[in-house]
């Protein structure tokens, strides 16, 4: 998803399966009603939630990161999306990752993660109560991980 970009569809495309995989597998909604219209990927960008994902590659990479994810990590989209997702993780707390990614995998979701990560500054911070989920269409194909939380 490197290339992705508004005129391919391609983030709109991922933000509403992001979107639908999540209420799958939660029941509940990942953004809030829109009363001013805008469409699902402009929605799930500007949410104040931190929702980030990344695919099934051997070395996941991450492949979208909305604003707040963006200034979280302090990273560009383009820098953020050639970012191997465990190098989010502080190396001590990789282990730990993988066994957070586990237990997704092997539930659908979990709703109570909560781990160290590091910006690209090296500033190091706190998610708790993080959800992260596995990003399945339709088909019931899986697309990757994702995961949502509060700063």
């Amino acid at each position: 998803m490197n290339d992705a970009s508004v005129e391919n569809n391609v983030i709109d495309e991922h933000a509403k399966l992001l979107v639908s995989s999540y209420y799958k597998l939660t029941g509940k909604n990942l953004i809030e009603d829109n009363p001013l219209k805008i469409g699902i990927a402009e929605a799930l960008f500007n949410t104040n939630l931190v929702v980030v994902s990344h695919g099934n590659e051997l070395d996941p990479i991450f492949n979208y990161g909305n604003k707040s994810a963006l200034q979280a990590f302090e990273l560009s989209w383009s820098d953020f999306t050639s970012l191997p997702s465990r190098l989010s993780a502080k190396p001590l707390d990789r282990n730990e990752r993988e066994d957070l990614l586990a237990r997704v995998t092997k539930f659908g979701f979990i709703d109570d993660y909560r781990g160290l990560r590091i910006s690209s500054t090296g500033r190091i911070f706190w998610i708790e109560g993080a959800t992260v989920w596995n990003v399945i269409d339709e088909d019931g194909v899986n697309h990757g991980q994702a995961a949502m939380f509060n700063l």
